[in-house]
Formats: structure tokens, C-alpha cells, sequence
């Protein structure tokens, strides 16, 4: 419905600017109010300290750009100039809070104690590709950034001992793909900013018998997308 409503929406402005009626630039001013209400519902919406800072970055930033559009200058210096330091600050912050709600989720997942062979895995992907398969039978979760790059994991051919992991994803223009074992159960908790975390296994059937491991995804993809698949 959404797509479909500004699809009508877009046609309905040129329409209209074609038959002299309204100037596609004058409404073209006010798109930094879509920013504003995406990040304002984001703030409003997060559950986590990181989720509410990310949603009022973006609106400031709405904020920023539309009231350049309008001509008002609170400080007198180019958009250009602040913009980019800015972004780089937000999305650094955003990363500290996400590293102390993964540091929480870290501690309800293994009753409050945090060894640091925790982090066993460790892939950066910067404007790069990482592909690695790993055959580990006491998998303890760890962390994956892809920045402009992308990241395949497969961990097909892995356990876990305990009763549950976590790996914190963030993708920032990149993505990243994680196949894992049938027998596991995955829990999504990641945030998608301009982006969306796609969970494609199918959960085990429940068993008294059988322990179920579960795989607990975290962090953000801002501009990217994460994807979790048997």
C-alpha cells in the first residue's frame, strides 16, 4: 500500500506540474519532512537506547536539510560542510550504544557471565567481499561489519553447546548472508534503518528430547541488508 500509494502520489504531482496547475519544485522543498517523520517514528517506535539516537539522527538531519531548502541559516556555514561530519558522528555513537545492547543481550544469553572467547568470530568486509565457512563444533557467536563490501557466512557444519549465541551484524552499504544449520533457532533483535533483516529459515519443530539451539542475530542495516538462511 505504501509503495503503491506514492507511485499515485508521484504521478498525480508531474500531472499536475504538467498542466501548470502546481511547480514540482516548489513541493520538491519539503521532502527532508519524509526524513523528519521517518526518524521522529524511529525514535518513537525504538525499544533500545540505540534505536531511539539512530531515529533522532535521521530527523535531525531532515531537520538540517529542509530548513536549507527553506533558506534559514541557524550557523553560517554550507550544509555540505556539517552533513558528512555529522552522518560519521551517528553512525559512530550509534555503534558504541549497539555494542552496550549487545554486551546486555550477551549477558541475558549466558546468565550473566561474559568470557572472552565469546567472540571467536571477527569478519570485516570494507569495501570488500569476505566469503568463509566454518566447521566448529562450540560456536560462541561474535561480530560482522560490512562497509560498501559483503559478507557470506556458512555455518552449516557448526554447533552450539550452550543454549544459545549471539552475533551482532552491521551493514552500512553492504550486505551480509549467514546460512545456518537446520536444527537451529534464529532470533532476529537487529534494526533496519533504510535497510531490513531478512529471516528465511523455517524453526524446528519442538521436541522434549531435543535440545534446540538458538542463534540470536543483533545490530543494524543502514543502507543494506542481512539475510539469514538454511
Amino acid at each position: 500500500m505504501l509503495i503503491g500509494g506514492l507511485i499515485v502520489a508521484a504521478g498525480l504531482i508531474l500531472l499536475l506540474d504538467n498542466l501548470g496547475i502546481v511547480r514540482v519544485y516548489d513541493i520538491w522543498r519539503f521532502w527532508p519532512v519524509i526524513l523528519i517523520i521517518v526518524g521522529v517514528s524511529k525514535a518513537l517506535e525504538a525499544r533500545t537506547p540505540g534505536g531511539q539516537v539512530w531515529g533522532a539522527f535521521v530527523a535531525v538531519v531532515g531537520l538540517v536539510f529542509f530548513l536549507d531548502n527553506l533558506h534559514i541559516r541557524i550557523f553560517d556555514f554550507e550544509i555540505n560542510d556539517i552533513i558528512w561530519p555529522l552522518a560519521i558522528i551517528g553512525f559512530g555513537v550509534f555503534l558504541l550504544i549497539r555494542a552496550v545492547d549487545r554486551k546486555r543481550v550477551l549477558e541475558q544469553a549466558t546468565g550473566g557471565t561474559i568470557s572472552s572467547d565469546n567472540s571467536d568470530l571477527g569478519i570485516w568486509a570494507i569495501f570488500s567481499g569476505v566469503k568463509r565457512r566454518l566447521d566448529v563444533q562450540d560456536f560462541k557467536g561474535g561480530e560482522i561489519v560490512a562497509i560498501f563490501g559483503g559478507v557470506n557466512l556458512d555455518l552449516r557444519h557448526c554447533a552450539i553447546n550452550g543454549d544459545r549465541t549471539v552475533i551482532d551484524v552491521n551493514a552500512l552499504f553492504g550486505g551480509i548472508d549467514i546460512k545456518v544449520p537446520e536444527t537451529w533457532r534464529v532470533v532476529m533483535k537487529g534494526m533496519g534503518i533504510f535497510g531490513g533483516f531478512e529471516d528465511k529459515t523455517v524453526a524446528p519443530r519442538p521436541d522434549p528430547n531435543v535440545k534446540i539451539p538458538e542463534l540470536i542475530i543483533t545490530g543494524a542495516a543502514i543502507f543494506g541488508g542481512v539475510k539469514v538462511d538454511t
